[in-house]
């Protein structure tokens, strides 16, 4: 019966500011830094605290960069859409393909440590199965549309909150009760062990728990105020997220500061749960973690269906698969079967450590791009250069583009590799489409009836 119901043009507006805030944090989680915690304290020699610090000003500067942009073009396109106005349309489609990648992976990550997590807890369910439920169940709350999902995600994001919280109670607790002061300037900077070089790895592994919170500019079209509330969300969940990463490494630092001797990296955390709360604080943790790995999964596949949206609109991939969206629900529902069919395929597939660095790459370069738009378009074609308009315009969007390439080329090899070959197939992609880069004038827009 749907289709013979009108095709509506645009996304339903049904979101507010803090709608948007709770969406960025549900897909950041507050509990991100825990998967992560063992991996950063030992790859930056002790300095966990010292690398989300970093992160978090290149995240801050970069977030800026977003809100201002997405008040000049409040579109589901998102990074494709600010770098294709701000730069040029071509470097647009790219830092679009680019994040394409970030999108893709970010549900597929996420289903990905679910499922793993969720074996650990019931060995008798094979991991496949859990991928296989996992990835039908966020996919199918994604096509009802973003009411649903934003009840679903409140509900995991108050769960995530209370895990959080206690964590840091227990924590100050055990501390307490060990006689370790709380006050401990080497938990952030020890001259013994620093080291520029790892604390910037330590800082582009810490940058996975900030991944993501450009997803909410993806969503301007289904805002009810874009051009006033999705600046200030954008901004404020990258604060917001910050208290929590530093405080949660803050003090299980203090707890666990012996890195060179965690038995498992990746599961650390876990092993100070257990110290500081006993086997309930362990069992509630990995549910916990459970629950994040889905939620981020669930608000990662809203975000990747409109970027794809934005861009099949424009053309540049096929408009008649991209661009449509279910008039019954107001969803791009084809975009989000395909997220649903890539997560799960990745999820058997590949393996976690690859899709993190990857996951890096892709976003990252899409920031780089985004923060040289502000530049291009506020202090050039807007000649916003006077009073504190310089900061905003000029001095905050190179300070985020210079930290993001620094972070960017501090990568593997093996994830460059990787995420250069995505670009160039991209850019081969882009040759057919616009015949030899001769199509290229104004908006790839002109270009619709070309896309495959």
């Amino acid at each position: 019966m749907s289709e013979h119901l009108p095709q509506p043009s645009t996304l339903r507006r049904v979101l507010s500011r803090r709608d948007l805030i709770l969406y960025g944090l549900v897909i950041l989680t507050p509990t991100a830094p825990y998967p992560v915690f063992g991996i950063v304290q030992q790859t930056s020699h002790g300095h966990s605290v010292l690398s989300y610090l970093v992160a978090m000003v290149a995240m801050l500067f970069t977030a800026m960069s977003y809100g201002r942009m997405s008040g000049a073009f409040p579109s589901a396109g998102s990074t494709y859409t600010y770098v294709s106005e701000g730069l040029h349309p071509i470097v647009g489609f790219l830092a679009g393909w680019g994040m394409i990648l970030d999108y893709l992976l970010i549900p597929l990550l996420s289903v990905v440590y679910a499922a793993l997590t969720a074996s650990r807890m019931v060995p008798s369910v094979p991991y496949s199965a859990w991928a296989v439920m996992f990835t039908v169940a966020i996919t199918l709350i994604n096509l009802r549309g973003l009411r649903m999902t934003k009840w679903v995600g409140n509900v995991m994001m108050g769960l995530m909150c209370i895990c959080a919280v206690l964590f840091v109670a227990l924590a100050l607790r055990y501390l307490a009760a060990h006689g370790i002061s709380l006050v401990t300037p080497r938990a952030i900077y020890n001259p013994a062990t620093f080291s520029l070089r790892p604390l910037m790895l330590g800082a582009a592994i810490a940058s996975l728990s900030f991944i993501g919170f450009d997803a909410i500019s993806t969503l301007a079209e289904d805002t009810i105020d874009p051009e006033r509330d999705i600046s200030f969300a954008t901004v404020a969940v990258c604060l917001i997220e910050a208290v929590f990463c530093v405080v949660a490494v803050y003090v299980a630092s203090l707890v666990a500061p012996d890195f060179a001797n965690y038995t498992e990296s990746e599961t650390e955390i876990l092993d100070i749960g257990r110290a500081i709360g006993g086997t309930a604080m362990l069992q509630f943790m990995s549910v916990i973690l459970l629950v994040a790995g889905l939620a981020s999964a669930l608000t990662g596949q809203a975000g990747a269906s409109r970027l794809l949206l934005g861009m099949g609109r424009d053309g540049v991939v096929s408009r008649r698969f991209f661009a449509h969206i279910n008039p019954r629900h107001a969803t791009p529902t084809r975009s989000i079967y395909l997220m649903g069919a890539i997560s799960l395929a990745g999820s058997l597939l590949l393996r976690f450590q690859l899709v993190v660095e990857l996951l890096n790459f892709g976003a990252f370069f899409g920031f780089i791009l985004v923060n040289l738009s502000v530049i291009r378009h506020f202090f050039g074609r807007k000649e916003q250069r006077s009073g504190l308009a310089i900061l905003t315009s000029l001095v905050f969007p190179a300070l985020g583009a210079i930290v993001s390439a620094y972070v960017w080329l501090s990568l593997t090899a093996k994830a460059q590799i990787a995420g250069f070959a995505w670009l160039c197939t991209g850019a081969v992609y882009l040759a057919v489409l616009t015949k030899g880069f001769r199509r290229n004038a104004g908006r790839l827009t002109s270009l619709e009836g070309t896309a495959v």
